[in-house]
């Protein structure tokens, strides 16, 4: 069995190391079999989920690893001379992983399975949702209350701009919960592992990118009704917020919590057939 590459976590990049074996397997496998396929995954660390992933017979691991220590750690594993496992030493919010997956062999739709750091996690999901056909379903680790916010349904607590985009083209769900004291330094809070499923193609939204726009700004005034927290966004394109809610069939005095994945669909789909998003980009500043 190869041992795990030596070195202690660095705070700077929100390393919490995770050793438990039992734990790591159902990881590794909480999207799926992993057996014959490609997995990108990221921050592996000393590679406790990395070597997982290959005993539970992924046929190629293609690891981002910005830590030098870790990154030459695991180049010097058996499976990286064979083939299995390639390492690319990287930042992995840089990185094109559809390019990386091509260049390593690998092949899609790929698995993203990954214990990320947690100060990179949501960027990182958010990229990844907009991903194309080489994404499939993804395990990933975060903040327990970053997972709630994934998954949670309208006029829940935790609902927001990040569940709103999840739901716009993945069916997730909190597969494992796991306590601080099974990390290596203990973080401060649970963590949790989402697993993600891609809707059926014709079930996605394709325009993540403006869901982003708008749930960000009517997110950000949460307790305020839509016809405010969308005014400054709407009148910067030169649009009257009432008169696009309307427009999207949806009550102007509603607020942001109680709106539906279909609701939000339906006002992104308002919001571009105005032009809008070719206003704000040609607009001055």
């Amino acid at each position: 069995m190869t041992e795990l590459t030596p070195g202690a976590a660095r705070k700077s990049l929100g390393q919490h190391f995770l050793f438990d074996r039992e734990r790591l397997r159902r990881i590794a496998l909480a999207a799926g079999p992993v057996e014959g396929r490609t997995v990108l995954e990221v921050g592996p660390g000393p590679g406790g989920l990395t070597r997982a992933l290959l005993e539970e017979g992924a046929g190629r691991v293609i690891a981002v690893e910005m830590d030098r220590r870790f990154a030459e750690g695991l180049r010097s594993w058996p499976e990286a001379q064979e083939g299995r496992l390639t390492v690319h030493e990287a930042d992995a919010r840089l990185i094109d992983p559809e390019a990386l997956i091509s260049a390593a062999g690998g092949q899609t739709p790929a698995l993203i399975i990954a214990n990320l750091p947690y100060n990179v996690a949501t960027p990182l999901l958010v990229a990844w949702l907009k991903a194309g056909p080489w994404r499939g379903s993804m395990a990933l680790m975060f903040q327990k209350e970053v997972a709630q916010r994934i998954c949670a349904r309208p006029d829940e607590t935790h609902y927001g701009r990040l569940a709103v985009l999840a739901h716009a083209s993945t069916a997730p769900h909190i597969a494992i919960v796991v306590p601080p004291g099974a990390f290596r330094p203990p973080p401060k809070v649970d963590s949790a592992v989402v697993v993600f499923h891609p809707l059926p193609a014709e079930e996605i939204y394709p325009d993540i990118d403006t869901l982003e726009e708008l749930t960000g700004a009517a997110f950000n005034q949460r307790r305020k009704m839509l016809r405010s927290s969308l005014r400054t966004l709407c009148a910067d394109a030169g649009l009257d917020a009432s008169q696009l809610l309307e427009t999207a069939g949806i009550d102007p005095t509603r607020r942001a919590e109680t709106l539906s994945q279909h609701e939000f669909r339906t006002l992104a789909s308002a919001w571009r057939s105005t032009g809008a998003k070719a206003l704000r980009q040609k607009s001055p500043g």
